[in-house]
């Protein structure tokens, strides 16, 4: 049998490579340090980061206005 790091003749994982995925997996959220959202990681200010409805509500609200800008443009 083979060593479970190699890959499959086939070049389809197996059980095998997925349960050392897996392993690793959790061997590096282990040591990693807590993951906290901010602006830094996410791209969004804090406010948006803890509460992405506001986030999505004023792209809603942007793109509403954007289509009335349009549509007096086209006027």
């Amino acid at each position: 049998m083979t060593d479970g790091a190699e890959p499959a003749p086939d070049g389809q994982p197996t059980v095998e490579h997925a349960a050392l995925a897996a392993d690793g997996a959790v061997s590096d959220a282990a040591t990693a340090p807590p993951a906290s959202p901010d602006l830094a990681t996410t791209g969004l200010p804090p406010i948006a980061a803890d509460r992405p409805e506001l986030a999505v509500g004023a792209a809603f609200a942007g793109g509403l206005v954007l289509a009335i800008l349009l549509k007096r443009l086209a006027r």
